[in-house]
């Protein structure tokens, strides 16, 4: 090991940091693919059985969008405690990586579906009505005029639910999920060790400022016309 990173940090096991990395970055990844693949069609949903939409069923809409802000409400700790029942039954396990992906997509769906359902209504009301003028479909418009239209305000909405599960993936740490919130509440809040409070988070931070210049990146490049 570097002396001087030794000198600096000196109870740190910087295979086990590595390690933690990893748990996070695959916990991320597997459950931001799962809430964009639940949360988009459910946000699609909520904007077509909205007043005034395509499919309009206003009690529809209260039923899903009042299931939405209850999910939304509820704090992500308390929604992984509350969950360990359903993620045993479906996983197998109550804790570690594959544990927590379960309350991780519930927790993130419903945030990332209301921000889809932002990002669609800002398409131009004419273009829809055009596309219905020439007799395309729902199913047309949705995949032809409303997704493509809403691109930028899509990877937007994708980018703040990625940052918004590194939070949730740290606060998972403390009740087992693994990764580095559990390495920061385990040796760095638990154990007195400072130096490890200060790597992880550092290490996080990091992590979110990547997310968000990667985010803002394809944002700029897919809102050019």
């Amino acid at each position: 090991m570097n002396p001087f990173l030794h000198s600096l940090f000196p109870n740190i096991d910087w295979v086990e940091i590595a390690q933690a990395c990893l748990d996070t970055l695959v916990m991320l990844g597997g459950s931001l693919l799962f809430t964009v693949a639940t949360g988009l069609p459910l946000g699609v949903s909520l904007f077509l059985t909205a007043r005034g939409q395509l499919h309009a069923k206003p009690r529809l809409y209260g039923v899903m969008s009042l299931l939405v802000n209850v999910l939304r409400s509820v704090p992500f700790i308390i929604l992984m405690i509350l969950l360990i029942p359903l993620t045993k039954a479906l996983t197998g396990v109550s804790i570690g990586i594959r544990g927590a992906i379960v309350p991780l997509v519930i927790g993130a769906a419903p945030f990332f579906a209301r921000l889809v359902e932002t990002a669609l209504r800002e398409v131009d009301r004419g273009v829809i009505e055009a596309s219905q003028a020439m007799g395309a479909t729902t199913w047309q418009i949705v995949r032809r005029v409303l997704l493509p239209e809403a691109r930028a305000g899509l990877i937007a909405s994708a980018t703040v639910t990625a940052v918004a599960l590194v939070g949730y993936t740290a606060m998972g740490g403390i009740v087992g999920a693994g990764g580095l919130g559990a390495l920061a509440y385990q040796y760095g809040y638990n154990g007195y060790k400072p130096d490890y409070m200060l790597v992880t988070v550092t290490l996080l931070i990091v992590l979110v400022q990547i997310l968000q210049m990667l985010g803002d990146h394809l944002v700029q490049r897919y809102s050019r016309r």
